[in-house]
């Protein structure tokens, strides 16, 4: 795998973290450095560790493995959708959330990151074990994917928090129906 090839994976699974970490900037009234950096690291982290778990459950689990990503995937993300629209359609006050505590967090971060699960198990297809140099390639792999994540995340929390800060109730309302549509894809794609 050349590096271009692994630059777009990262960049592909960290698509989903993006428009996820654009909802939380919406739900903030003004985003701060710590917002930028939970999200960032929550999301950052679990791509990377998502994918090494991958590699070290292998071949031996992959049919368990995507036999159900895809349910806990589109359960977690209607939960949090359906709760950002129900809060979007509640009030008209101007309310923020400034909510990044670990029980917000974990459910978000593992939601983006199930599929980098699969991508885990792709990568040990090009080692046989974990000796050898294939164990620094897959390090390398990992924090590229991690780090790609890391900085597109904050990158969300950004735009997100900008357009929120106009549009808050309408922007929350559409990021509650975005993460459902993303759980609905996730679920949908399973079965074609």
């Amino acid at each position: 795998m050349t590096f271009t090839d692994l630059m777009l994976i990262a960049i592909s699974l960290s698509m989903d973290a993006f428009a996820v970490a654009m909802c939380k900037g919406l739900s903030v009234c003004r985003a701060k450095l710590k917002h930028y950096i939970i999200t960032a690291l929550y999301f950052g982290g679990f791509q990377a560790m998502m994918p090494f778990l991958g590699f070290l459950a292998g071949y031996s689990f992959e049919r368990v493995i995507t036999s159900f990503d895809y349910i806990v995937a589109f359960v977690l993300l209607a939960l949090i959708g359906g709760n950002m629209i129900k809060e979007a359609l509640g009030s008209e006050d101007t309310e923020c959330n400034d909510n990044f505590g670990v029980k917000t967090m974990i459910p978000l971060a593992l939601a983006t990151s199930i599929d980098a699960l699969a991508v885990g198990v792709t990568l040990a297809a090009k080692g046989s074990s974990l000796s050898g140099s294939y164990v620094s390639n897959i390090f390398f792999d990992i924090t590229v994917i991690g780090i790609t994540t890391f900085i597109i995340s904050a990158i969300g929390i950004k735009i997100g928090n900008v357009f929120g800060i106009k549009y808050k109730q309408k922007a929350e309302l559409a990021g509650g129906i975005i993460l459902i549509i993303m759980g609905l894809r996730m679920f949908i794609e399973h079965f074609i």
